[in-house]
């Protein structure tokens, strides 16, 4: 195991072209760094370590097969307190490797693990700003290819007609067998009402399943960010409303591309990013009490459209106090005139950027 340290001590990290992200490591402070495959993990902290002086960095992957974690445990501090090693990375990591006293540790992993001395941040995939750092023209072309190619870092290398399976592999890889069943189910019921249990009624008949081993594999891929779950304002005992980590995992795992609810979790995934708590109701895409603001997902409304709708949603408007209601369009701008509240039709890309 020292040889091998000493070939991963000694050997250059290489990056190809790096697109900065909204998250920025420090040179002080220890991480957790949890996402889902193929959301920029290794990238960041490999960026991070080319900017810091070679002698005093180790990189590890935890999923190399030739490591044997027994003897790592034993000789990973003795190799660091002789090397000197400030800056310790443990990409991928595995809950039985030990953790090493250095000046920095950094760790990346899907799950979230308890230490409490690591600061735990989230990288998502990317949304619609960082996107931008992949395009040659901020145009309206910029917004087709995000409803394109989703926020992957890596689908931009992909050639076009590879794209759709290297999601299937790269998802079939990385999560068990119930996990990505319930994710493909879950992409075909992007944006509605889905509980666990339907899942399981639908599941079973096609597979002979164990309804807790589901329950968990569902919880599982919750707290890993593959799905997300909204909650009905003032009901939480109602069946959650279901949304994707990307909006890419649609067109990857059915035929049925349905650009609303696609949109639609666009735009959630933009408010998730944002830290901002919100809540669905009958008729209301998205409720956020702290604004009160009513965020509604309508890619191709006009001016009549958007009345029809206010007046379905005026009870919902007049019982919270709603003091504005967005209409996110593709690219329609326009300020609509209403009694109760600051009614506005913003295109996608405004929004997401100015927010």
């Amino acid at each position: 195991m020292e040889i091998l340290l000493e070939e991963l001590y000694k050997t250059d990290i290489h990056l190809d072209k790096f697109n900065f992200r909204k998250l920025f490591l420090e040179d002080t402070i220890s991480y957790q760094i949890n996402g889902i495959t193929q959301s920029g993990k290794t990238k960041l902290v490999k960026n991070h370590l080319l900017g810091l002086k070679k002698h005093t960095y180790l990189y590890i992957d935890c999923s190399d097969i030739r490591i044997d974690i027994d003897i790592l445990n034993k000789e990973l501090s003795i190799f660091c307190n002789k090397n000197k090693i400030n800056t310790l990375v443990l990409d991928n990591y595995i809950k039985n490797i030990n953790i090493v006293n250095v000046p920095q540790l950094i760790i990346c992993s899907e799950t979230q693990y308890n230490f409490e001395f690591l600061k735990t941040v989230k990288l998502f995939p990317l949304d619609y700003e960082e996107f931008l750092a992949y395009e040659h023209k901020y145009d309206s072309t910029a917004l087709n290819h995000f409803f394109q190619l989703g926020g992957f870092p890596s689908i931009h290398k992909i050639n076009n007609d590879e794209r759709i399976i290297y999601i299937q592999k790269t998802l079939k890889c990385s999560l068990e067998a119930m996990e990505f069943d319930i994710l493909v189910l879950c992409a075909k019921m992007m944006a509605q009402k889905l509980s666990p249990f339907s899942i399981y009624e639908r599941l079973k008949q096609t597979s002979k399943i164990s309804k807790d081993k589901l329950y968990k594999s569902f919880e599982s891929l919750g707290s890993k960010n593959y799905i997300h779950q909204l909650q009905k304002i003032n009901h939480p005992k109602a069946t959650k409303k279901i949304y994707l980590c990307d909006t890419s995992l649609r067109l990857a795992f059915t035929k049925d591309r349905h650009f609303g609810r696609r949109f639609e979790n666009m735009i959630y995934l933009e408010l998730l990013k944002s830290g901002k708590e919100c809540f669905y109701d009958d008729s209301i895409d998205f409720y956020i009490p702290k604004n009160d603001e009513v965020i509604l997902g309508m890619p191709f409304a006009d001016e009549r459209v958007l009345f029809k709708k206010m007046e379905a949603i005026e009870a919902f408007i007049f019982t919270y106090q709603v003091k504005k209601v967005s209409a996110i369009t593709m690219s329609r701008e326009e300020t609509i005139s209403h009694p109760l509240s600051l009614v506005e039709m913003i295109p996608f890309d405004i929004w997401a950027i100015g927010d």
